[in-house]
């Protein structure tokens, strides 16, 4: 289970890394509070992933620093497209991350209830955050169906490449 662990780890680190974009380039307007309540759950979620980390002696990825470098750029280029643009990334890597944790949810047995449960409060987190994103125009950014689909396939393959690197 280290490698669920890895992942989500990386996972949770490019979702702060996100965020902290968004905040950089929308922080001071109305969708400031929002992008904060989100970034401090993400915050949690990665400070859980990287105690687990450690106390199953598990390592993280080694593709860290391109997370950081990546998460970061994704919040501010999207969020200064607009705040439509920022809430339309929300929703595409909370979708993500939905159906990634739904499918570690069901492949975990009751040796680790303890894991499953952690990772189901965070996938309802998770939809939270898809849902604040459409509650606040996701829908309605420039060429969403393309941003969604170029954002999702970009998730897909940063959780394929944390599992194995």
């Amino acid at each position: 289970m280290n490698k669920f662990i890895r992942v989500d780890h990386a996972g949770e680190y490019g979702a702060v890394r996100i965020y902290s974009g968004q905040l950089a380039v929308l922080g001071r307007g109305k969708h400031g509070p929002q992008l904060r309540h989100m970034k401090e759950q993400e915050d949690h979620h990665l400070e859980t992933f990287a105690k687990l980390i450690a106390e199953r002696r598990g390592r993280p990825t080694a593709l860290l620093p391109l997370w950081h470098v990546a998460g970061f750029a994704l919040g501010a280029l999207t969020a200064a497209l607009g705040p439509e643009a920022a809430m339309a990334c929300t929703v595409a890597v909370e979708e993500t991350i939905d159906a990634h944790y739904a499918a570690q949810r069901d492949a975990l047995g009751p040796d680790e209830a303890p894991l499953r449960e952690t990772i189901e409060q965070f996938r309802l987190e998770e939809v939270e955050h898809r849902d604040i994103g459409y509650e606040n125009g996701a829908r309605q950014a420039p060429a969403y169906p393309v941003l969604h689909k170029l954002i999702s396939l970009g998730c897909k393959a940063a959780i394929g490449l944390s599992e194995i690197i």
